[in-house]
């Protein structure tokens, strides 16, 4: 089993930025990828960007390219997500994933263990 545990959301101003971190523990060697979702309510959990445990391949929604950075510590087991210039369209609760297959997953029904969710809210 793999835990995971997010942090970083809250309130900002449109423009601004957040940096949310997801602390795993467990069987973190059988990870291959790790992911960041986003859901708001009434609609599907979205993608938003994936890496690989060795941080060697980054996936982005075309949503957030150029203004979103996936990454990962292993050595602290924390993957993490640079969020810029942040508009009000990005809110939403921000889940982080775990997928134990090889290949990039960018459905939820790829990914085996999910994070609580952390909110994130964009005024304008």
């Amino acid at each position: 089993q793999v835990q995971l545990v997010e942090s970083g959301g809250g309130l900002v101003q449109a423009g601004g930025s957040l940096r949310l971190s997801c602390a795993a523990s467990g069987r973190t060697f059988s990870i291959f990828f790790w992911g960041w979702f986003r859901q708001t309510p009434g609609k599907e959990r979205e993608f938003v960007a994936a890496i690989s445990y060795s941080g060697g391949s980054t996936y982005y929604a075309d949503s957030v390219k150029g203004r979103f950075t996936i990454s990962r510590d292993n050595a602290k087991n924390t993957v993490y997500l640079q969020m810029n210039n942040l508009q009000p369209e990005d809110t939403a609760v921000y889940f982080c994933a775990a997928r134990r297959s090889i290949g990039v997953g960018v459905t939820r029904s790829e990914y085996d263990y999910w994070g609580q969710g952390t909110q994130v809210t964009v005024a304008s």
